[in-house]
């Protein structure tokens, strides 16, 4: 499909740079399969569930991901900026790096040091540059391994909040816990879960108590899901691999709800791309442990996902042709030009939307 196509106006301001507090109280568009946008708040979630449904959420935890370094070639000193987004192995990890061409292969980077005292010698991290690749992505590998290198990144990086917010402000202590969801557990996301932002343990409480279960997957978003899609034809794009993980236990539990006629509801759409890539032609979910790179464009049958929490996302974006797909291109391009009119905040510390699949077999 044209890329085009999913193109509309996003005035800067609506982008949002801090999030809603309390977490719950975020503007909410609920979009029924063929109804009118109903503006709503996250905490009238409730209103829209009912009991036997089961929510999935991703428990993935962001690490601090963004580091600063020096290059070192002779006399000649360069800083860089990496942004990790894929571990390869125990001490390897694929990054984004800016600016690339001060890089070779073989040459060693330092992070964490301003100057040549032992402390700071004592207290840096280096890499040495394996692979090169295109547009800045690079292969580093550490010369420390396993928990010392997960130590080491979090004592050096910081929180990579998305380049919309980071352009226009530095991330400070506050995004600590906001930019992490309240049930985060597993490390190794460099990049947020937003729609799970939204949820207080006062809004699962209520949702406990309706008999909406609860369930959790790991995928460890990258930060490939901050790149734009450059090419003029959905079948130009690469997407990014991303590990993920669903257990057998949840697999088990998720077919149980449905075959007793529950919803699946899916929060965030990295979920429903883990649930999607981990169930069986039939829509019955299968334990699923490897790289996804499942990619979502109109036209895509949904086997697995029912109802979708996401935020608003960007023009172009891999994000809001996935959308469009599960609930119509039409009837997402009326509900975003209903946000934009209606002021509600975009991306990941934005507002929520509440989509039900748009092909007719929604129960």
């Amino acid at each position: 499909m044209r890329v085009d196509l999913f193109d509309f106006d996003l005035p800067e301001n609506l982008i949002a740079l801090r999030p809603a507090r309390p977490r719950d109280a975020a503007r909410m568009m609920v979009l029924p399969p063929g109804g009118c946008p109903q503006d709503r708040i996250v905490r009238d979630l409730p209103d829209f569930l009912r009991e036997g449904d089961a929510l999935v959420l991703n428990d993935t935890r962001v690490i601090p991901a963004r580091l600063h370094g020096i290059r070192v070639r002779g006399d000649a000193v360069a800083r860089v900026e990496v942004m990790l987004h894929r571990r390869i192995g125990p001490d390897t990890w694929q990054a984004f790096v800016r600016p690339a061409k001060k890089l070779a292969v073989g040459e060693r980077v330092r992070f964490g040091e301003d100057g040549e005292s032992m402390a700071c010698l004592l207290a840096a991290l280096d890499a040495e540059v394996e692979e090169k690749g295109e547009g800045g992505d690079v292969r580093l590998r550490f010369h420390l391994t396993g928990p010392a290198l997960d130590e080491a990144i979090a004592r050096l990086g910081e929180i990579p909040l998305p380049p919309y917010i980071a352009g226009r402000r530095a991330a400070d202590d506050a995004d600590l816990a906001d930019y992490q969801t309240t049930y985060a557990r597993e490390e190794g996301a460099v990049a947020a879960p937003t729609a799970g932002l939204h949820f207080t343990p006062e809004l699962f409480a209520r949702l406990d108590a309706m008999g909406v279960s609860r369930h959790f997957v790991t995928l460890h978003v990258g930060a490939g899901t901050f790149l734009p899609v450059k090419a003029d034809d959905t079948g130009d794009h690469r997407m990014h691999a991303e590990w993920g993980t669903v257990s057998a236990d949840t697999a088990e539990a998720l077919n149980r709800v449905r075959a007793a006629g529950g919803r699946i509801v899916s929060v965030g759409t990295t979920s429903l791309r883990l649930l999607e890539s981990a169930a069986r032609p039939d829509g019955t979910i299968a334990p699923f442990s490897a790289e996804t790179d499942i990619f979502i464009t109109p036209g895509y049958r949904f086997r697995a996902v029912d109802v979708l929490m996401t935020n608003f996302h960007l023009p172009r974006s891999t994000l809001f042709m996935l959308v469009s797909a599960f609930a119509g291109l039409d009837a997402m391009r009326g509900a975003y030009a209903h946000a934009v009119a209606s002021g509600y905040r975009f991306y990941s510390y934005g507002d929520s939307s509440l989509l039900f699949r748009n092909d007719g077999t929604t129960p």
